[in-house]
């Protein structure tokens, strides 16, 4: 069922067919029984009429009189002698004469007559009348079809007042709709209705505690992340201060304490990544999207990480149209470009190097960035979007401390951007290439 409006609008006319045409139907044998007994009296009443004019008792010459091509009449003896009759009458006995002050029904000239007999008790004659039956189921079908016409013309009127009567009925369903489909991600307030139907008003009931219930637990998450900030940057960077201190202490050797670096810089991004991850999903990021220069922020970001290309002698070149603008979230899009430039620069080695385009192709946006590292496998370009894969694990052959979430959080932004993101093989620098696809300057 698509539609309720149009299923009840057809489950209606469907009701009010069935029922005309049970009303037609008792209509027409209601008249047809009608039609019959008004012919039958009037077939009696003839005859008596003739009964009380005509006196004959003996044939006369001239005894044929014309009357209506659809009834006839006969005027009989006792003796069987036919004493008058009308011009289309036959001359012939069509009746039994013990059937007295009854109707019977004959075939005569290719027709079937309905025909009531009189006996004249005072004259001992019998008189004959008789009407074609076609004719009255003609005047009753007249009757039945004068009927039916007004309704087959109704319907359609009846069908285009159900449906607006239907729509207006359906008007606070609309309405709910209206409100639940306009609410943004981080809006969970209450529905309200005026004149809430009493149909309705469980549902919005159901729907405004589920939207509490909701409303309660992200506050609970928004206080648990806010708390989870701070709990977990503080230890980590007074271990920080305490691997500083005790390099300056006591004679280790570098290569010992590597392994203890290693692991707060990794405990360090893990956290960070994570919380870049919870500020990034639709009901915390749903914020006023602003019209943003995607060339610009690329420009910027790759300024800022500069250090990091030339610490591992890598080549970063940025290609591209200027004028390149979406509208977005800034810290959401200067997270996706910081992910993906990391990415490249961390799993690319030494002397490697990395192409960053931005330009427009019909009505889109594309951030195209490429490596000449060694890539990921075809197979894997569905999974590393997932969060917490790594291609070959913790083990990875570049040595390099990760998480799985960069790509994770990358996909996130772009669907929270409308936006696409493909991954393949760059065709120029022989590496890896992620390519993101944003509407030009839409919100």
């Amino acid at each position: 069922m698509k539609s309720i409006r149009l299923y009840l609008l057809l489950a209606l006319l469907a009701t009010i067919t069935l029922v005309s045409f049970l009303s037609v139907l008792q209509g027409y044998r209601s008249s047809t029984q009608k039609v019959d007994e008004l012919f039958d009296q009037r077939l009696r009443n003839l005859a008596d009429i003739i009964v009380h004019a005509n006196h004959d008792i003996e044939p006369r010459q001239e005894r044929l009189i014309n009357t209506r091509p659809s009834v006839f009449f006969q005027i009989w003896s006792d003796h069987k002698t036919l004493l008058a009759r009308s011009g289309n009458a036959p001359d012939s006995l069509l009746f039994d004469l013990q059937q007295v002050n009854k109707f019977q029904d004959v075939n005569f000239n290719q027709f079937r007559w309905r025909m009531f007999i009189l006996k004249d008790e005072s004259l001992n004659r019998w008189v004959v009348t008789a009407e074609r039956i076609d004719l009255r189921y003609s005047l009753a079908d007249t009757i039945v079809s004068a009927a039916i016409r007004p309704t087959v013309f109704v319907i359609p009127i009846a069908a285009i007042i159900i449906w607006f009567a239907i729509g207006i009925g359906l008007r606070p369903l609309k309405q709910l709709t209206g409100q639940l489909s306009n609410k943004r991600a981080d809006d969970l307030s209450p529905v309200v209705l005026k004149d809430t139907p009493d149909e309705l008003s469980q549902l919005v009931i159901t729907t405004n505690e589920l939207l509490n219930r909701l409303n309660d637990a992200f506050i609970r998450e928004q206080q648990f992340a806010a708390d989870a900030a701070h709990e977990l940057r503080t230890p980590i960077s007074a271990l920080n201060v305490q691997m500083h201190n005790l390099e300056q202490k006591a004679n280790f050797q570098e290569d010992e304490l590597r392994p203890l670096k290693d692991g707060i810089s990794r405990m360090k991004h893990v956290v960070e990544q994570i919380l870049s991850l919870y500020r990034n999903v639709p009901d915390q990021a749903s914020r006023k999207l602003h019209k943003i220069n995607l060339y610009m922020l690329v420009q910027q970001i790759i300024a800022q990480q500069y250090n990091e290309f030339e610490e591992k002698m890598q080549s970063i070149s940025l290609f591209g149209d200027e004028s390149c603008c979406i509208y977005g979230e800034q810290f959401a899009l200067e997270t996706l470009v910081l992910n993906l430039i990391n990415n490249a620069a961390k799993y690319s080695p030494k002397h490697s190097e990395i192409q960053v385009t931005v330009e427009q192709r019909g009505r889109q946006i594309c951030l195209i960035i490429e490596d000449s590292g060694p890539g990921i496998p075809k197979e894997d370009y569905e999974r590393v979007l997932e969060r917490f894969y790594r291609v070959d694990g913790d083990q990875h052959s570049s040595g390099e401390v990760g998480c799985g979430l960069g790509l994770a959080i990358v996909n996130h932004i772009v669907l929270m951007h409308n936006g696409k993101m493909v991954l393949g093989q760059s065709e120029s620098l022989g590496g890896f290439s992620a390519k993101v696809e944003f509407k030009a300057g839409i919100k």
